[in-house]
Order: structure tokens, then sequence, then C-alpha cells
């Protein structure tokens, strides 16, 4: 079997020879022993390392941080997932150095 590529933009509808092929192929069967075969351990072995490494990519450590009260209130009052806004604006003035000289100069 193979493979058929073509470009859709969007809003476009297919061409009567696309939809010709799509149905064509809808009627066969999928062959799994074929079309998937079994992954060798090796890849498995590959595909845990990569899953452990993106796992321990977005473990984020525990911080205890105070804060005046009023700024806690504040993003509190933002609701849910306030303290992942709290996060970005750390990211924020981490990545812009300039925010935060002209915050404490």
């Amino acid at each position: 079997m193979g493979i058929t590529r073509s470009t859709v933009r969007v809003g476009q509808k297919p061409t009567k020879e696309q939809l010709k092929q799509i149905r064509e192929i809808a009627k066969k069967p999928v062959h799994y022993t074929e079309d998937c075969p079994e992954s060798t351990p090796e890849a498995l072995a590959e595909f845990a390392a990569m899953a452990r490494a993106r796992r321990k990519k977005r473990i984020k450590p525990m911080v205890a941080l105070r804060v005046e009260p009023e700024a806690l209130e504040k993003y509190k009052a933002l609701g849910s997932g306030y303290t992942g806004i709290m996060a970005d604006v750390l990211n924020y003035v981490a990545d812009n150095p300039d925010v935060l000289v002209k915050a404490i100069g």
C-alpha cells in the first residue's frame, strides 16, 4: 500500500479525485501486521527513555514564598489557577531583567 499526500487549505473542499481516493481507501481492511508492525524491544526501551525525560522536564519544584497579603489577595481574586499566573509573572521578570531593575530601582 502506498502513501498519498495532499495539501488541503482551510475552507477548501476535497476534489472529486480526492474523494474517490478516500472512498477506495476506506473500503480496504487494515492489516495490523503489515500496517502497524510490532515494536522491537529496543524501540520500546527508547520510547520509555524519551517518556522519562519528558516527565522529568515537566516536574516543577515546590517552593515556599512569602508575599504581602495584599498581593496574595490580588492573585487569588483572579480565581482558580492563580498560582500558575504567579509563576508566569516570575518567569517574565526572570526573562526581562530590566523590569526588575525598574521595580527595585
